[in-house]
Formats: C-alpha cells, structure tokens, sequence
C-alpha cells in the first residue's frame, strides 16, 4: 500500500455569521480551536458514510459524558482505518503531522488575537503582555 500525501493544505468555506459563532461557543466548550472543531466534526459526519462503521441505535440519547471524546485514540482508529497495518514509527508520523497543524492553528489564531507574536531577535514566539 503507498503512502498517502501528508502535506497539508488549507479548505475554506463560508457559512451564516450565527453558524460561525455557534461553532466557536461548541469548540470553546470542548476546549478545541475552531479548526480542530471542525476538522473533528467533519470526520466525525464522514462516519454516517462508513459502511464498516458499527452501527448506532439513532433512537439512544446522545452520550455527553466524554464531550472532547477520546480525540487521540480516535484519531489512532481513525489513521489504521484508512492505512491498515502501521509500525509505530508510522503512527508517531501519521500523528505527529497532525500535532502540527493543530499547533499551527494555535499560533495563528493567537498572533491575530494580538496574545503573542514572533519576534526575529528572541528567535521565536513571544507573549505580547497586550500590546
């Protein structure tokens, strides 16, 4: 089985201002960015399309005891799935590409949030103190 690409690349959509903010209130309760909201509620939706997936009684009531759920070892689940058979050198890299887009999202959400910036003479990320 080839490896697939694993660069990244961005997706843009626009949806109703409400829409927006409803999204970034629900990350904010799961102590999620909004990308990672969702880039997690999209994998989530694309499960509704998964033949293998087992199914789920859609008359039980939604279980909010684990609201952040078990992100990593769904992600785990989620990389064997679509891969198969992985070393765990693979996984580490399979996961770690997505630490970095998460920590990508981080810094920018907090740089256009004036909360920290990149300074060339410290040589790296730096809090702004609200400048």
């Amino acid at each position: 089985m080839s490896e697939p690409d694993t660069s990244r690349s961005a997706v843009k959509t626009y949806v109703p201002t409400y829409q927006k903010e409803q999204w970034a209130d629900h990350a904010e309760e799961l102590e999620m960015t909004q990308s990672e909201f969702v880039r997690t509620m999209v994998q989530a939706g694309r499960r509704d399309f998964d033949l293998d997936a087992p199914d789920e009684n859609p008359e039980a009531p939604p279980d909010h005891s684990n609201p952040g759920g078990n992100v990593l070892e769904d992600r785990v689940q989620e990389v064997l799935h679509r891969r198969g058979v992985m070393s765990w050198s693979q996984l580490v890299e399979a996961l770690s590409g997505d630490f970095e887009s998460r920590l990508e999202d981080a810094l920018d959400s907090l740089q256009s949030s004036n909360r920290i910036r990149y300074n060339g003479r410290e040589g790296g990320y730096v809090v702004t103190d609200g400048e």
